[in-house]
């Protein structure tokens, strides 16, 4: 390959893009592995063949289209992982419904915001997961459900909301669901017209059509609705698959979130297009259940956060599984220290890992390396174009920079989203006339292609993986009647990254205490966007326009803190 002499990269591939729905695709994988195991469940105790998960997307499937659904309905789902999202997931591409990734973690404003901002038809929830009790939360937005069967919920909070499906039977105080339809009574709605229509529909849905929200941290305060299509989805699976070499003897352990594209695309779609197996170790990332997965089911693939690779091997019990069977994986969402890559490398037998770097945006996955790439590049790099995908880097004027130049990163190609959901105005301001997604990324691009991501246009925090914009936080607690004025920003953390800081102004006799902030959000956000560092103060550094000098608030609390030099390099 010739040295680049401009930041521009193009993915050159043979191989032609998957132009297929995911349920034409998903039929086409069955035919072609049916006795293959597609999914195991260890928390479950499920294990089903190609051909077994074909019948319950199926099934369920109609059931969905008895209910009333229709295509481009949005149908939301709120679980952590289990066998049912998996269903959900395949059974909305075949029904043609638009489903709606909504983060577990969410709490009560959260997940009014996001039924409502995209209307969500039907809702898919778990009983409970963990401290959030999921039916209650609902019950509280919408008490209309105790008078409601079927799709003919009227509920004045959420006025777009027909029904609610229930995955479990049992909330966190034991109450059994009561309007809620059961999941796994779904597929007894359906009769051979609805199995007739699903049919139909497989000739009927175009692979352009948008097939997934899924919610972004906003700095305008509110989550956006990145829409994505069966094209953009599909292929970025099928690639991420290629890149790690996937085959249909190959086993994936997933023991990252599902609502997320990591697990998803970089999870499910890979193994799918691969007819190899997927595998969870639980309903949410437990170290020794992933530890004990791996070694049982002999799974030859791993994907995990580098906070999650930190956990698995500095468990106490870590010698005494057997993780010979794995070769490959995906870690992504935070720079990789070299030190931990060379440990999962020896330690974990992943001498093939591959590091990703990508956006929800962009399906996710742009730049990727490869399972032959040198320790030293993946872990200063986040790899090489990914097919069929364009990038370059840009100086403030637009004009492409030299190679080692740093820019901001666009993207463009099959893997663009095709917008914000119901955001027309949000939307042109990442997405151009031309195509190109603006990422707000600044990175490098070097003469043999390797990108290195070096940091952020705007104060976007990153902690342990998951994107958290500061304003989103500020804008939630300028609902305390108490706080004034507040600013977010993140310090370095040794464990997850970054950590969240809030400086807080307050009113005149205030007397808010830490504790009582975070009893403020606990009920009402995620609790990772829960600020860990919490300070009070007069007044907020500025310059001597009036514009608010957070570095300077970082510089200062890395000194309070007393961080040490490694954590903050």
């Amino acid at each position: 390959m010739p040295k680049l002499t401009k930041s521009y990269v193009r993915g050159a591939s043979e191989v032609p893009l998957i132009e297929e729905t995911i349920g034409v695709h998903f039929d086409k994988v069955v035919e072609r592995w049916p006795t293959n195991e597609a999914l195991v469940v260890r928390h479950q105790g499920v294990r089903w063949t190609y051909r077994e998960l074909q019948r319950q997307v199926d099934e369920f499937a109609a059931g969905l289209i008895a209910l009333g659904l229709e295509p481009g309905d949005r149908i939301g789902i709120w679980s952590p992982n289990n066998a049912e999202w998996v269903v959900t997931q395949f059974a909305a591409a075949k029904a043609g419904l638009i489903l709606v990734n909504i983060n577990p973690a969410y709490r009560l404003t959260e997940l009014e915001y996001a039924l409502n901002k995209v209307r969500c038809k039907a809702l898919i929830t778990a009983a409970c997961f963990k401290s959030s009790d999921y039916l209650g939360m609902m019950r509280e937005l919408a008490p209309e459900l105790q008078h409601s069967s079927g799709l003919d919920l009227d509920a004045r909070r959420l006025p777009g909301l027909r029904a609610v499906i229930c995955i479990d039977a049992l909330g966190t105080d034991g109450s059994k669901s009561g309007k809620e339809l059961p999941f796994s009574k779904l597929p007894s709605l359906a009769g051979p017209e609805h199995s007739e229509k699903l049919r139909q529909l497989g000739t009927m849905l175009r692979c352009d059509e948008p097939i997934n929200i899924q919610f972004t941290s906003g700095t305008t305060g509110f989550p956006k609705g990145a829409t994505l299509t069966h094209r953009n989805v599909l292929n970025n699976g099928f690639f991420v698959g290629e890149a790690m070499r996937l085959t249909a003897v190959d086993r994936v352990c997933i023991p990252v979130p599902l609502y997320h594209c990591f697990g998803m695309v970089l999870g499910n779609l890979a193994c799918l297009t691969h007819g190899a197996t997927m595998v969870y170790p639980a309903e949410s990332f437990a170290p020794l259940a992933v530890l004990e997965t791996v070694a049982v089911e002999r799974c030859t693939a791993l994907h995990g956060v580098p906070t999650m690779f930190l956990a698995e091997l500095d468990q106490p019990e870590f010698a005494q599984f057997d993780l010979t069977s794995l070769r490959t994986g995906i870690m992504a969402g935070s720079p990789c220290p070299i030190e931990l890559m060379k440990r999962v490398n020896r330690e974990m037998h992943m001498d093939q890992i591959t590091i990703c770097y990508g956006m929800t945006e962009t399906s996710p996955v742009s730049f990727q390396s490869a399972t032959d790439d040198p320790i030293e590049r993946r872990v200063s790099t986040v790899g090489r174009i990914h097919p069929h995908v364009e990038v370059k880097v840009i100086d403030d004027e637009g004009q492409i920079v030299p190679p080692g130049t740093t820019g901001e990163l666009l993207t463009r190609g099959y893997s663009v989203m095709s917008g914000y959901w119901d955001d027309p105005e949000l939307t042109a301001e990442v997405l151009d006339q031309s195509g190109w997604m603006h990422t707000g990324d600044l990175a490098t691009i070097d003469e043999e292609g390797y990108c290195k991501i070096v940091g952020r246009l705007k104060d976007m925090v990153i902690r342990g993986g998951e994107n958290i914009y500061p304003r989103e936080i500020e804008e939630f607690l300028y609902r305390h009647p108490q706080i004034l004025d507040v600013q977010v920003f993140g310090v370095p953390d040794e464990r997850f990254g970054e950590e969240l800081c809030a400086w807080i102004r307050l009113r005149e006799a205030g007397t808010l205490t830490a504790a009582e902030v975070r009893t403020f959000c606990r009920e009402q956000i995620a609790h990772y966007k829960i600020p860990r560092h919490i300070k009070f103060v007069e007044s907020f550094p500025m310059t001597v326009t009036g514009k608010i000098q957070k570095y300077l608030m970082r510089e200062q609390m890395i000194v309070e803190l007393g961080l040490t030099q490694a954590e903050t390099a």
